[in-house]
């Protein structure tokens, strides 16, 4: 049966760290505090480089990790494009030398990586193409009001990218074959993460009531709503994606979430009963990357031998919009290129 293999994985975080010493000042609640309540230490920001920059280099990296030259798609799942239009996917396939080939962005919170995945999946094992390059890329740092420290304490900017290619899954389970997908949203909830400036519902206000307020364009979030619906929402799709591959929780071995915050990551684990170490984190060292800290923290993984052939492994995230998704893997040989971390 024809279906979509993980035949490369890349990822680039900027050099510059910040520390919570640096962000906090003088303040009271200091790196401590950050510590303890996010699981933060110091996050990565890019200085003169924007979205589509970070998404380059690490593009390039899942292309040479799986000895490619050229991928016949280009997927981009960015919550902070570079601008509204045009969509930031062409200029990446433009600048890795991939020429006219089909590229779009796709926006869906922080859930964007997994549902770039589901997407490209389905175009490979479709038959419409061989080959998909899925980038998600996040310089969230410039969404971020300046005043607001406790906003800038949880997000830092990165890149994460795998290249897909078509394949023949020989039996379930056949290693570097995305089980099924549990992809879901919930727009009732919409208003819980937002940018609510910048759009085109900001632009018919203003239009209307031009002595109204300007909706801001910094990003604004419930914390204390989303972490409760966070943890409950990747744990259930988790779930429904191990149901539908066939697989039980004492079957998985390794869990790579969105890493929106330590005590959620925490709460995942506890939900699920997992030993301590089953799920990935890497937040104390780079925070909340948005769209690319599933990737990301993938390609780290595997480069480091976190990762290693024939481990299952369940991929889940959850974010603004409100979305979710989850899926699983067995662990194929395969090789990952980093810069950065």
């Amino acid at each position: 049966m024809r279906t979509s293999i993980l035949a490369g994985l890349g990822a680039y975080v900027p050099p510059r760290t910040v520390t919570n010493a640096e962000l906090c000042g003088g303040r009271a609640l200091g790196d401590q505090w950050i510590r303890e309540r996010i699981g933060v230490a110091g996050r990565r920001i890019a200085d003169g480089e924007a979205t589509v920059d970070l998404a380059v280099r690490a593009g390039r990296h899942a292309l040479t990790a799986a000895g490619a030259s050229r991928a016949d798609a280009v997927v981009l799942a960015t919550i902070s494009p570079d601008r509204l239009l045009p969509a930031g996917a062409p200029e990446v396939a433009a600048r890795l030398g991939l020429g006219t080939v089909p590229a779009f962005d796709l926006a869906a919170g922080c859930s964007g990586f997994l549902y770039g995945l589901g997407v490209a999946s389905s175009m490979i094992t479709g038959g419409a193409f061989d080959s998909v390059l899925v980038v998600a890329s996040d310089v969230f740092s410039t969404f971020l009001d300046p005043q607001d420290w406790l906003m800038s304490a949880i997000f830092g900017d990165g890149a994460g990218a795998v290249l897909l290619r078509a394949g023949v899954a020989e039996a379930p389970g056949t290693p570097g074959v995305f089980g099924p997908f549990d992809l879901g949203s919930d727009g009732t909830q919409a208003d819980l993460l937002e940018v609510p400036g910048g759009g085109a519902r900001a632009r018919k206000r203003m239009a209307a009531e031009p002595d109204a307020e300007e909706p801001s364009a910094y990003f604004r979030m419930d914390g204390p709503a989303v972490r409760k619906q966070a943890v409950v929402g990747m744990c259930d799709s988790l779930t429904r994606a191990l149901e539908r591959a066939g697989w039980s929780l004492g079957e998985l071995d390794r869990v790579v979430a969105h890493q929106a915050n330590q005590r959620i990551l925490d709460g995942i684990s506890d939900e699920l009963g997992l030993a301590p170490g089953q799920v990935l984190s890497h937040i104390k060292s780079y925070g909340n990357t948005a769209a690319a800290s599933v990737p990301v923290l993938l390609a780290q993984a595997a480069a480091a031998g976190t990762l290693v052939p024939g481990q299952r492994v369940a991929l889940t995230a959850y974010g603004a919009g409100l979305a979710w998704g989850s899926t699983t893997l067995v662990w194929p040989e395969v090789r990952a290129v980093t810069e950065g971390g």
